[in-house]
């Protein structure tokens, strides 16, 4: 089953650098450029993974991941920023159940790692999802 990440970045060659090395690797890449934008793609595709710049025009990435959240209490987002881990709405944002602050730009590796990471997670609570459905049927 082909995995896909939600990649929100305005900066192109950041999101062109960012989707190239995940398709490299075997992902479906789906893209966004501004806050709105990430939010209609979600709806529509519900992605394994959203990687999600903080400072995005329209909607940032921490509006964005609100509006996400609420749509899916079980969405996998993690924001891109300069800012630190600490600052009061990264903290706000991990309360609320972001998966993590990464420090832009992000490595090589680390982008990887949240992918295979979280991707699979989320694929596996599908799965879950799936035969619980299966089972309940097959019982009643």
């Amino acid at each position: 089953m082909t995995k896909t990440i939600l990649v929100v970045e305005d900066d192109m060659e950041l999101l062109d650098l960012y989707a190239e090395i995940l398709q490299v690797n075997m992902y479906n890449v789906q893209t966004a450029t501004d806050g709105e934008e990430a939010v209609s793609k979600y709806r529509q595709m519900h992605p394994d993974l959203v990687v999600m710049d903080g400072d995005l025009p329209k909607l940032d990435g921490y509006e964005a991941f609100s509006q996400i959240i609420k749509m899916d209490k079980n969405a996998r987002v993690v924001i891109v920023t300069g800012f630190s881990e600490f600052e009061p709405k990264n903290k706000r944002a991990l309360e609320q159940g972001l998966i993590s602050v990464i420090s832009k730009p992000i490595e090589v590796d680390i982008l990887l790692d949240l992918a295979k990471k979280y991707s699979d997670l989320k694929s596996l609570e599908k799965q879950d999802l799936v035969s619980n459905s299966s089972l309940e049927r097959s019982i009643s």
